[in-house]
């Protein structure tokens, strides 16, 4: 029986990005007995991408409605009756056998996801300590065949039957803020679902340049805390659940003072750098306890 899967390119105004994943995807291994094809979803009211993905022989639709949530459920909506859905970033480059390891580690384990790795690639000449020595794009790294509480989407293939099964759906108060994936996919997993890592489903971030400072890194950090309490309060609502986050966020952000303020006496790049993301990310994390979010996807243009 031959599987049809469908690849979802969500993009926002990235065209020559766009253009170059699109490349690789075409020139991508394809696993056997399955049917693949490229969905582009554009959030751009202008439609820019539209005749890139036209030169690229891709299905392209545009999405009206602002926000992360919104695309990724129109992903959902147009796969339609495939067995599978694979997200991957516009900004994103795949590895020659990306697809191939997902849909082969979906078939062996009959999970309901499988998360594959990200390894962020920097600008030639970049070489700031400080960043570097922070870890601020370093990622949790699962061995193979491991189970994970979430997953980002940036690498993901979803088994549509089980999603179906589910009733999930991109939750859109995170369209904007961030995090709607790893809410959607600890919602599957609380309702039986699998997630399996698949590390050799290789993809590359190639790291913007606009990205690679002290202002974007701690505010990433702080947003990422905010989405780990928000989300868990979707999964796990009630006073208990906030007052362990509200409790765990100033521990971390004293430990990150802490840690910060020892870098600076000891001269330490390392402890600068990782006490001032511990700093943010506590924060972060105690702010959503109290009810805040931080909308990092909102656009000045009005777009997402």
């Amino acid at each position: 029986m031959t599987d049809r899967i469908v690849i979802a390119v969500p993009t926002f105004r990235r065209p020559a990005l766009l253009a170059t994943l699109l490349t690789d995807l075409a020139e991508q291994a394809r696993p056997d007995d399955a049917d693949v094809s490229v969905c582009v979803i554009d959030n751009d009211p202008d439609g820019s991408a539209a005749d890139v993905a036209a030169a690229h022989d891709a299905r392209y639709v545009r999405e009206a409605a602002r926000g992360l949530a919104a695309v990724r459920n129109r992903a959902l909506d147009e796969a339609g009756d495939a067995r599978a859905l694979v997200f991957i970033d516009d900004d994103e480059r795949p590895g020659a056998h990306w697809l191939a390891r997902l849909v082969e580690t979906w078939r062996d384990t009959g999970a309901a996801a499988v998360s594959g790795r990200v390894e962020s690639r920097f600008p030639d000449g970049f070489d700031d300590p400080w960043i570097h020595a922070g870890g601020f794009f370093r990622r949790v790294a699962f061995p193979a065949g491991a189970s994970q509480p979430a997953a980002p989407t940036n690498n993901l293939l979803l088994d549509l039957d089980a999603v179906r099964r589910s009733g999930l759906r991109f939750d859109p108060r995170f369209g904007l803020s961030g995090g709607e994936d790893i809410l959607f996919t600890k919602q599957l997993v609380a309702a039986g679902g699998t997630i399996i890592a698949a590390p050799d489903a290789l993809v590359f971030d190639d790291v913007a340049a606009d990205r690679l400072t002290p202002r974007w890194v701690l505010r990433r950090a702080y947003r990422v805390g905010i989405s780990s309490t928000r989300t868990d309060l979707v999964v796990r609502p009630g006073i208990v659940t906030r007052l362990r986050w509200l409790a765990a966020g100033l521990a971390r952000m004293t430990a990150g003072t802490l840690r910060r303020g020892a870098g600076v006496l000891t001269r330490s790049v390392v402890h600068r750098a990782r006490g001032a993301r511990a700093q943010w990310r506590g924060a972060g994390m105690a702010a959503g306890a109290l009810g805040f979010d931080y909308a990092e996807y909102r656009r000045r243009d009005g777009g997402n």
